[in-house]
């Protein structure tokens, strides 16, 4: 019984896997684009954020629209208030800004049109050449997400 358990277990792991988005770093995303240039998704969100939270819920859900991601796109899930790395960028230098017991990215201020507060979550499109081609503040639904890739994967 123990066995079949163990081989149902391993059997359903990788449908577990297949559903998951693939994330990078801006470090990787230097490498990757020598090799392969696609377009670039940038997320930008906070562990605080409840709207971040649910969105995210209702992302993992969509399979269609994580394979459209994982295929088409570079994706970066970049935590706004926690990431403390020196990032380059674009030929730039970000650093964290502490603020007593919290802070804030650089990078974070420097994507986001609102510099004084960003929204939450952001979404930054760019194309294989890192030009900007779409900014999203707050939820994006998965539908009007997909329709925006497939406007992205044409140009």
């Amino acid at each position: 019984m123990k066995v079949l358990t163990i081989i149902l277990f391993l059997m359903l792991v990788p449908c577990f896997c297949l559903s998951q988005m693939k994330t990078g770093t801006f470090s990787d995303l230097e490498k990757l684009k020598k090799e392969d240039s696609k377009p670039v998704i940038i997320h930008i969100y906070t562990d605080w954020c409840s709207v971040c939270k649910i969105e995210k819920y209702n992302l993992s859900k969509d399979k269609e629209l994580i394979k459209k991601i994982n295929e088409d796109f570079y994706f970066i899930n970049f935590e706004a208030e926690k990431t403390k790395e020196k990032i380059n960028f674009l030929g730039q230098e970000f650093n964290y800004l502490p603020n007593g017991n919290s802070g804030i990215h650089e990078l974070t201020l420097a994507l986001s049109k609102n510099k004084n507060q960003p929204v939450y979550p952001l979404w930054i499109f760019l194309d294989k050449n890192q030009n900007l081609v779409y900014y999203h503040e707050g939820e994006f639904k998965p539908e009007k997400m997909k329709e925006k890739l497939v406007e992205i994967s044409a140009l």
